[in-house]
């Protein structure tokens, strides 16, 4: 019973929206079944909305990992233009890049899964049996669930421990962390449901007898 209160109490403080509330629930271990069953289903969610906007599927996170790089080029430009030619420096221009490079590198490791490009070993698994090509490609699925899960849950727990402190960006006023860190969970959604599409990918190719390794590019197309 304690389980299923606690998993009614994380329910509830989300309900309510007070980061303080939804902090202390967080802090109990239901936050990992929650976690699990709200990551997968947010991943079948995902993978539903890419099917039916292929567009998404093809430039989301590389369309906010432009946007984030080319955000992080300007700050830094001004600012060096700020500092050396006006002697001005805005206080935010070196706390808030950091956090627009790692919501970069957290979508862009979401669509390199999809991509294949993290240690695929497309070299080794070629030529090893159909069969265990399979299994491999499986065991990639489960553990990238695994990774994806784990980071869900605590940049989750992470994020409402930001929100409910009201901690500030560094350099700033009224600028909160939370809006930034919120992006971790919702990119390993993403990553989610990247790998529900290759191991939907896999299935198929392996029933049709279809190629099971592809060689990954980094950069590549979906």
């Amino acid at each position: 019973m304690t389980l299923w209160s606690d998993i009614g109490a994380i329910l509830s403080a989300f309900a309510s929206q007070d980061s303080w509330e939804i902090r202390n629930a967080l802090e109990s271990n239901a936050a990992w079944v929650l976690g699990t069953i709200a990551a997968a289903l947010s991943g079948f969610l995902v993978m539903f909305i890419y099917r039916l906007a292929p567009l998404l599927d093809r430039h989301l996170e590389r369309t906010i990992m432009v946007w984030s790089y080319l955000a992080i080029a300007m700050i830094i430009f001004w600012g060096v233009i700020d500092r050396f030619v006006f002697k001005n420096q805005e206080p935010w221009s070196t706390t808030i890049p950091p956090l627009l490079f790692m919501i970069m590198a957290w979508f862009g490791a979401a669509f390199n899964v999809r991509l294949r490009t993290h240690l695929s070993f497309s070299e080794f698994r070629s030529r090893m049996p159909r069969w265990a090509q399979m299994s491999c490609l499986t065991l990639d699925a489960i553990l990238w669930f695994i990774f994806a899960v784990i980071v869900f849950v605590t940049t989750t727990r992470l994020t409402a421990l930001s929100a409910s402190n009201f901690q500030i960006v560094l350099g700033t006023d009224s600028v909160l962390q939370w809006w930034f860190l919120i992006t971790a969970p919702l990119s390993f959604i993403l990553m989610i449901a990247r790998v529900f599409e290759n191991l939907f990918d896999d299935i198929r190719n392996f029933r049709s007898g279809e190629p099971l390794i592809k060689q990954a590019v980094i950069g590549g197309d979906v």
